[in-house]
């Protein structure tokens, strides 16, 4: 299906300019890093969907027999995939990673708008006007909450789903209150404001990872920060830590006939293997596998493990 580009994002331009900038310095591998990114941003593209300019990136195969599309976690963007990206096109998998409004080099809403209902719409006008047809799903974090909700009501066009660090939520009073205060303040006001990615990545290697990541995906996670919208932040925050969609989630999971791979890092605290083991039991076609020493961040912890892992669904649910 044929559908019109819309121009880059501000934010797209923005950050290409950046880069150019970085080829001109004396340091090698800050170099290196920016042509690499230049490079993917060859395969970058625009569309409007839902009257918001959104950004995503399609590589690998046009004709390919699969199609994975990737979608990034709270507070997140689409390069966090990058590494898995490479490693499904090297295997004739066509991948499309797109940006959440509000994130990424997606624009923000003017409406802020940003609860799951509206990202799920934007991801159903995406693959209608790329013309996907059936296609399978890898998502993680906050991604399999818009997975769910897409699933919902288009069922007919997914083959199969893996969700990483995905898993039952526990609430209560004390927990919605905490949770939604202390995030918001902790990226909004603290993580968001640094100039240094050092302070980032201290907090992420205590609190969300198991394994030394390298420096190229330690900046790229910092990137993301200062990309997401603020009100993204907020809204997405208290929806995900209210009793609502706590209390919605088996049955969003039991409601889908699909096959949904479950993944979660043995030592992930946020979103721990426990409370993923016991999601999996709701899911009429699911499948657990706890991956040993990694966190909350296994795409840029563990990225072989990872794009493994979807590989394998993809071939048995192709």
């Amino acid at each position: 299906m044929t559908h019109h580009q819309s121009p880059p994002t501000q934010k797209f331009t923005n950050y290409r300019k950046e880069l150019l900038e970085l080829q001109s310095s004396t340091d090698n591998a800050a170099v290196k890093r920016a042509t690499y990114e230049l490079e993917l941003m060859e395969k970058s593209c625009f569309i409007e969907l839902n009257g918001i300019v959104h950004h995503y990136h399609d590589s690998g195969p046009k004709d390919a027999a699969q199609t994975v599309l990737l979608i990034h976690g709270w507070d997140c963007w689409w390069m966090w995939w990058h590494h898995v990206i490479k490693y499904l096109n090297d295997r004739g998998i066509r991948t499309i990673a797109y940006d959440m409004r509000g994130h990424g080099w997606s624009d923000p809403d003017p409406k802020n708008h940003y609860h799951i209902d509206f990202f799920a719409h934007d991801l159903h006008e995406l693959v209608i006007k790329l013309g996907l047809g059936q296609f399978h799903i890898a998502a993680f974090s906050f991604g399999p909450f818009v997975a769910l909700d897409y699933a919902r009501v288009h069922p007919e066009l997914i083959r199969s789903m893996t969700f990483f660090n995905f898993g039952y939520l526990h609430n209560s009073e004390f927990i919605k209150n905490f949770a939604t205060g202390t995030i918001t303040f902790m990226f909004n006001n603290l993580l968001r404001k640094l100039t240094w990615w050092l302070p980032a990545y201290i907090f992420a290697r205590l609190v969300l990872a198991k394994n030394t990541v390298m420096l190229h995906d330690i900046l790229i996670g910092f990137k993301s920060l200062g990309l997401c919208a603020p009100e993204a932040i907020d809204q997405t925050t208290r929806q995900i830590t209210s009793f609502e969609i706590t209390e919605s989630v088996p049955a969003m999971v039991a409601a889908v006939d699909i096959p949904i791979q479950f993944v979660a890092g043995e030592g992930d605290s946020i979103m721990t293997s426990e409370n993923t083991k016991i999601l999996k039991e709701y899911a009429r076609k699911g499948i657990y596998v706890c991956v040993p020493e990694c966190g909350h961040l296994i795409t840029v912890e563990l990225p072989e493990t990872a794009s493994e892992l979807i590989v394998r669904q993809v071939a048995a649910c192709s």
